[in-house]
């Protein structure tokens, strides 16, 4: 009795083993399944649902935003779509503006200094070549004018970089506030030049003119030498 129990208690182990085995390769089939399936929906997700590349920083001079943002009139020519290819274009439309820009900064700098030298000579000459000095300063404060204002476009409307400028100091940041003050003074004092032009005699007009003058080339020197050195 004892070992017919024996037999039949180590048949019934020999069973479930043999069950189990069977039953091992199926489950790992089955899984190695899930696994794959898994992978195809992940993919089909991916694949759905992109993600979307940053094109455009989220802060940049409304100036550009005209021509260059999202819907600007630049955007309306296929050669500037809105693409990471034609960005990547843009990019060198942008550096090539912003070299020209330094270029132009320096020649204006000079002409700066040529009316300053000029203007100093203007305001203690009385001589019989005093209209010609006066001639000469108006057409360099002209000249000026136009190479400032055109060094000054070249920054505003140049396609915007493509990420976001980083926190803390910087020597751009630095730029763009001195520009704030060089810009202010240009206006002032081609506003007081032409207030002198129609008040000769007034010599408050020519004090405000002159400082007015002085800080606007400090502050656009300033603004050259952060940005270069």
């Amino acid at each position: 009795m004892k070992t017919f129990l024996l037999i039949t208690l180590l048949a019934t182990l020999i069973s479930f083993e043999s069950q189990a085995q069977k039953e091992t390769p199926a489950k790992q089939q089955q899984a190695k399944k899930d696994t794959t399936a898994t992978i195809d929906l992940l993919g089909e997700i991916n694949q759905a649902a992109p993600v979307k590349q940053k094109l455009l920083p989220d802060k940049y001079p409304f100036t550009q935003r005209i021509f260059w943002g999202e819907k600007g009139l630049m955007r309306n020519f296929d050669a500037f779509e809105l693409t990471p290819e034609k960005r990547q274009a843009e990019l060198k439309v942008r550096r090539t503006m912003l070299v020209a820009h330094q270029i132009m900064g320096f020649l204006t700098l000079g002409g700066m200094v040529a009316q300053g030298i000029v203007g100093a000579k203007l305001y203690n000459y009385s001589g019989n070549n005093y209209q010609g000095l006066k001639n000469t300063h108006e057409t360099l404060g002209s000249v000026v004018a136009i190479s400032y204002f055109s060094t000054a476009a070249l920054s505003l409307f140049a396609p915007p970089k493509m990420l976001n400028e980083r926190k803390g100091y910087s020597s751009i940041k630095l730029h763009k506030g001195l520009a704030m003050i060089h810009f202010t003074g240009m206006i002032t004092t081609l506003v007081l030049g032409a207030q002198i032009h129609e008040n000769p005699n007034n010599l408050n007009l020519k004090s405000w003119h002159r400082a007015a003058a002085f800080t606007t080339f400090g502050a656009f020197a300033a603004s050259m030498i952060v940005i270069k050195f």
